[in-house]
């Protein structure tokens, strides 16, 4: 098997890397998928201020890597691209949820088909604002390929996320 391109994954972590002073954070995600094997994420975002349609709204537009160690080899990785809804609850805390899209580099995870590389991502965080820029939460994410082939099992990933803006 060919090595898969970086070229995108890269592209899209520069560009939020230019984005203006204190727009962009980069964020870990260390959590379990619904298998039991540990997920691993590294991230960067930006949040856009959507204060202008609602008070507390906002969009986190993000982008990164979940990696996947398996055992045996069967190791997984995925570029994503992962926006969010971001609405204020009260004071520091914050929901998210969002639909986003993962490109896998392997169509199996510990055993399990995926039946192809691309796979959906829907995703609910509940988070608080620390200060200095700094966030912690806790996210459910789903990946599945919403049916467009079969099978379809799908599979979740439960994580801690830590975000500090630049």
């Amino acid at each position: 098997m060919s090595p898969k391109p970086l070229v995108p994954p890269l592209a899209a972590c520069l560009a939020l890397l230019v984005a203006p002073p204190g727009a962009a954070a980069p964020s870990l995600e260390l959590g379990s998928t619904s298998e039991g094997s540990l997920a691993l994420s590294v991230n960067l975002d930006t949040l856009v201020d959507l204060d202008h349609w609602h008070p507390g709204l906002a969009l986190r537009l993000g982008t990164g890597l979940l990696l996947l160690p398996g055992d045996d080899g069967d190791d997984n990785a995925a570029w994503r691209l992962t926006p969010a809804l971001r609405y204020a609850v009260g004071g520091p805390v914050f929901l998210e949820a969002g639909v986003g899209g993962a490109l896998f580099l392997e169509t199996e995870l510990g055993g399990q088909a995926l039946s192809n590389a691309f796979q959906f991502e829907n995703r609910l965080a509940l988070g608080i604002r620390l200060g200095q820029g700094s966030e912690m939460g806790v996210a459910a994410v789903h990946h599945s390929n919403a049916h467009m082939d079969w099978p379809n099992d799908g599979f979740e990933i439960y994580s801690l996320v830590y975000r500090q803006a630049l």
